[in-house]
């Protein structure tokens, strides 16, 4: 990694160079070739640090202030890398979706699946009595049923929309 270290208002000194590179190759270790340009800067008792890294066509940059010179590096290297690991995420994820578009399934023919749970859904189940449970049906019209713990007796039960679509079943087990 190329680097360039510059102060503004601060003598650079051999302890801040070599701290700046050793906290880069944090970064470094992300790409094969990368530049990175390095300001730091006091005003009045803020410690200024701004990096900008540039590599494979794309730009980074972070500038923290912090009382020590030193932490306010560390905090950059932290945003640098998350910036980094996020574009990283972000770049694999729309090449899997791409790669994905473009793939044809050509199928020789339609298989038809059955008998197969082929969804799963997870909620939670609250203790209600039967009226309250048929008002939270109520509030939800795209669901057509709702588990639910019945308060009276303690048992997981089960309230449904019916056909006529005015009306509600309750299912309960027997024991």
């Amino acid at each position: 990694m190329k680097i360039k270290i510059t102060g503004k208002e601060l003598k650079i000194t051999e302890a801040i160079n070599d701290y700046v590179e050793k906290k880069l190759d944090r970064i470094d270790k992300y790409f094969e070739d990368a530049e990175a340009d390095v300001t730091l800067r006091t005003e009045k008792n803020e410690q200024i640090a701004e990096i900008f890294v540039t590599a494979n066509g794309e730009k980074y940059r972070a500038v923290t202030e912090d009382k020590d010179m030193y932490a306010s590096i560390d905090k950059d290297i932290d945003i640098l890398e998350g910036q980094i690991r996020k574009a990283k995420t972000k770049r694999e994820k729309m090449m899997r979706d791409a790669s994905l578009k473009t793939m044809e399934v050509m199928p020789e023919h339609e298989v038809e699946i059955k008998n197969e749970i082929i969804k799963t859904s997870y909620y939670d189940i609250k203790p209600m009595l039967p009226e309250d449970a048929v008002l939270k049906l109520q509030e939800k019209p795209s669901h057509n049923f709702l588990v639910f713990i019945n308060v009276e007796t303690g048992k997981v039960n089960a309230i449904h929309k019916l056909k006529d679509g005015k009306n509600y079943g309750l299912v309960e087990p027997e024991n």
